[in-house]
């Protein structure tokens, strides 16, 4: 007997809009036990089912509690903003290899606004940045071949992520992958309702989203990886 889908309930959106509006510790101690058991374990259930899901479609990634979980504690040290919470809950998936924060993965994240599902390569180091332009300007076809497929454009959208104004140095600016290399980010993913989460259909969506953005996933990180 196949085991239900897991996702959110709809105490998960209360908790998390309460605290958008209580971002204070007294608050967050005093409703910690709903933190728990609202937040904090449906995530660990939906990262541990995915660690069994990815063996079936993307092996390479990392999906631990441990590792995958973002903490629910701000870092304040170099912000203006001093509330000590964050008002969302997500999850990234690194691929094995790499560090949690080097190269290509996928990530969601729900919050009282939406619900958001995707993945690509977030503010990658100079030297990793080169790589993958490198890689981008000798193999655009395959990318143009991820990126413009009539599946994900439909399910994911377009490539997206912080530019550049011009074709960076060392590569022509007529070069016919011009607006691949002016990236500096590489994301794809989509964006959802918050009542996605509570939806019977969240999980199928999670996976759906991440099965059509794994495949750029695996181009970005080749030439990290020696590929």
């Amino acid at each position: 007997m196949a085991t239900a889908a897991p996702r959110f309930s709809d105490k998960t959106i209360r908790f998390l809009r309460a605290l958008k509006r209580n971002n204070r510790r007294e608050w967050f101690n005093a409703h910690r036990d709903d933190y728990a058991q609202h937040v904090r374990q449906p995530m660990t259930a939906m990262v541990e089912r995915l660690a069994d899901d990815f063996r079936s479609f993307a092996p390479e990634l990392v999906a631990s509690p441990r590792l995958s979980m973002y903490r629910i504690y701000r870092d304040t040290r170099f912000s203006d903003n001093k509330t000590p919470y964050k008002t969302h809950v997500a999850a990234v998936f690194p691929t094995r290899g790499l560090q949690k924060h080097e190269g290509a993965g996928l990530y969601f994240h729900i919050s009282p606004d939406e619900v958001w599902v995707g993945g690509g390569m977030y503010s990658p180091q100079p030297a990793q940045l080169y790589a993958v332009r490198e890689h981008i300007a000798a193999n655009v076809r395959a990318l143009r071949g991820i990126v413009e497929s009539p599946a994900f454009r439909r399910h994911v959208g377009q490539l997206e992520g912080e530019k550049l104004t011009r074709v960076p140095r060392g590569f022509s600016k007529d070069h016919e992958a011009a607006e691949f290399l002016k990236h500096r980010h590489f994301i794809a993913g989509a964006e959802f309702p918050p009542a996605l989460a509570v939806s019977p259909a969240f999980y199928a969506t999670l996976l759906s989203v991440f099965r059509h953005v794994i495949p750029l996933s695996r181009f970005l990180n080749t030439p990290l990886l020696g590929q």
